[in-house]
């Protein structure tokens, strides 16, 4: 089984049954009415769907290698570890600056200017996240 997309499938699948399993643990309701699990059970029926898609998908592409790169893995762990601390000794914008400076490292081609970017866009998705919808996100 060295598929690259029927892995990633597969991988989906085991996501969404991890969480659909976790939702159902929790009240349900209804949709006039929904429950604590509700949400994360139709968002696991979704990403589901998705694997289900991606591993009949497998069966009509030409299959890539699938190839582990162990140097990349430890950067994008690295990264989100670095969020956290970084976040929780300063702010959560600065956090988010070090993650994506840092995931970036990952990548085959390294800018500056397209990383700027990015953590602009997460920032201001944190922002929405704080202001609109209430979340308590120490941003700054």
């Amino acid at each position: 089984m060295n598929d690259r997309q029927l892995v990633r499938g597969i991988f989906l699948v085991a996501i969404a049954f991890a969480f659909g399993i976790g939702a159902v643990q929790y009240r349900i309701g209804h949709f006039d009415r929904a429950g604590p699990g509700l949400f994360p059970l139709l968002v696991s029926c979704l990403l589901l769907l998705v694997g289900i898609a991606t591993i009949v998908r497998s069966r009509f592409v030409a299959r890539l290698p699938l190839e582990f790169n162990l140097r990349n893995i430890a950067i994008i762990l690295a990264s989100l570890c670095g969020f956290a601390i970084v976040s929780e000794h300063l702010k959560m914008i600065a956090g988010i600056v070090f993650m994506v400076f840092c995931a970036s490292f990952a990548g085959r081609d390294y800018s500056v200017a397209r990383n700027a970017k990015v953590a602009t866009g997460l920032v201001a998705i944190a922002f929405v996240f704080q202001k609109l919808l209430g979340f308590n996100l120490p941003l700054y």
